[in-house]
């Protein structure tokens, strides 16, 4: 299944409080389970003004739409067409 990053910019990101993210991560999962199993969340990246977030979903379409259910913004979404690592170099 495909693997995507999602830009999410939100400002200030990089100052939510745990209690925040948490209400965040939440929110996420509550829509990912009534969207069923083929759209995952795997893990996030909080930086200054944005998140970036990886997920597995069939198609860009599934992504924008837990974005509207959630109320999380989508700024860009970049199919990932491999992943490298120090493995990679040997």
């Amino acid at each position: 299944m495909p693997k995507y990053v999602i830009e999410r910019e939100i400002p200030n990101a990089g100052n939510l409080t745990p209690e925040q993210l948490k209400e965040i991560s939440n929110a996420s999962c509550d829509v990912l389970r009534k969207m069923g199993p083929e759209i995952q969340w795997k893990h996030s990246y909080v930086t200054n003004d944005k998140i970036y977030c990886v997920y597995i979903a069939p198609n860009e379409e599934m992504i924008r739409e837990h974005g509207d259910k959630g109320g999380f913004p989508v700024t860009k979404i970049s199919l990932v067409s491999e992943i490298i690592d120090p493995v990679t170099a040997e």
